[in-house]
């Protein structure tokens, strides 16, 4: 794409052309990322991920079901040893 000017409004806003939107992937309401580096603006679309809250409880279970038993954790111990 060729070098394009954008205008600042009152608000400091800017409005991307729609061919570099669509050719990034932007669609309305998507996040952006600007950083200042060297005195230049690094625009770039960021990545938003869904985070699940887990309960004490829930963590405490998960704990509970990774446990090795007396059986596993002897074979584990006897294998290690003899890889040395």
């Amino acid at each position: 794409m060729p070098r394009t000017n954008l205008f600042v409004s009152k608000k400091g806003q800017v409005t991307l052309p729609a061919l570099l939107r669509k050719k990034l992937g932007i669609k309305d309401g998507g996040m952006m990322i600007i950083e200042e580096r060297e005195g230049e603006l690094i625009l770039r679309p960021a990545a938003v991920l869904e985070v699940e809250l887990y309960t004490d409880k829930q963590i405490q279970e998960w704990n509970n079901d990774d446990q090795l038993g007396k059986t596993d954790r002897l074979k584990i111990k006897t294998r290690f040893l003899k890889i040395k």
